[in-house]
């Protein structure tokens, strides 16, 4: 297992986001954009000229896609939504759970054949098992696909298409899945991945193009990066302790970019490590795979 010092230096973004979270990067814009849940932020970030471009939201905004038509899918407290920047019209989706008033959404990933998939969480107990992960096709008909979820969290599918991986925070794991491309059906639950019960939780998630999974680990301070069989081949070590979402990006995909967070961080924390809040951006020598558009 190699270990990997990631530096102040490797900040492209000094920044002072609450939850940085839900980093995507755009291939043709050459842009990174990412949110600031508590902060109500959609950002996207430039890295030719380290510009960051910053959109109000009117409630929460916990993660985006882009869509294949333009502009952006969200998720707010409760809602779908849909997000264009150019114009900053927010067109309001569907709503769920309406009774489940702590429940809100959390993070979220387009499946290789277009479909959004976002999942909730107890934004009161995290640690209740209130969640679900839904399913958002092309026609915005939602579908459940897991329940009793606790805190649902990152998303992604292996290279080939056929197995999901999901985080379940407090249930300090990642799982997977079978997954059918036709159907967008999902079987087989099985633990991929799990870290000891204790202050630090999984978070974000993706998977690169040779079907390695990349997972935060928010309390550590790193990410790590697991074979296809489960078995760790390397952490990032960062100078923050809350290292929340990652993906990768760059013109050819080698540069894992990484979101921070600072909520509920002391004085003192933040004092020992003032780059919390920040965006990284780490040349990996591994590629990544091109984000999905939503079809809807």
């Amino acid at each position: 297992m190699k270990i990997i010092e990631v530096t102040p230096e490797q900040c492209c973004l000094k920044w002072e986001a609450d939850v940085g979270e839900s980093p995507l990067w755009h291939a043709e814009q050459q842009r990174l954009y990412w949110v600031d849940i508590t902060n109500k932020k959609v950002h996207v970030f430039d890295p030719a000229t380290a510009r960051n471009d910053s959109y109000d939201m009117p409630d929460i905004v916990t993660c985006l896609a882009f869509r294949i038509g333009g502009g952006l899918v969200v998720t707010l407290r409760k809602n779908f939504a849909f997000f264009d920047p150019r114009t900053g019209v927010l067109e309001m989706g569907q709503g769920l759970e309406p009774g489940l008033p702590h429940n809100r959404f959390n993070d979220g990933r387009v499946d290789p054949q277009g479909r959004f998939w976002a999942g909730t969480m107890d934004d009161k107990d995290w640690t209740a098992p209130t969640g679900a992960l839904y399913r958002m096709g092309a026609d915005h008909h939602v579908v459940g696909q897991q329940g009793q979820v606790i805190c649902s969290n990152g998303t992604d599918w292996s290279p080939d298409g056929r197995t999901m991986y999901y985080t379940e925070s407090y249930r300090y794991a990642v799982f997977a899945y079978d997954f059918d491309p036709g159907t967008g059906d999902i079987a087989n639950r099985r633990p991929f991945c799990s870290i000891p019960k204790g202050d630090v939780f999984p978070d974000g998630l993706c998977v690169d193009a040779e079907g390695f999974v990349w997972s935060n680990h928010v309390g550590a301070g790193k990410v790590v990066r697991y074979d296809p069989g489960g078995k760790v081949e390397r952490e990032l070590h960062f100078p923050v302790p809350r290292a929340v979402g990652c993906t990768f990006g760059g013109p050819d995909l080698s540069t894992l970019y990484v979101t921070t967070a600072r909520q509920t961080m002391s004085r003192v924390d933040l004092a020992k490590h003032p780059w919390s809040g920040s965006l990284f951006a780490i040349d990996v020598g591994v590629r990544g795979l091109p984000a999905r558009a939503f079809k809807g």
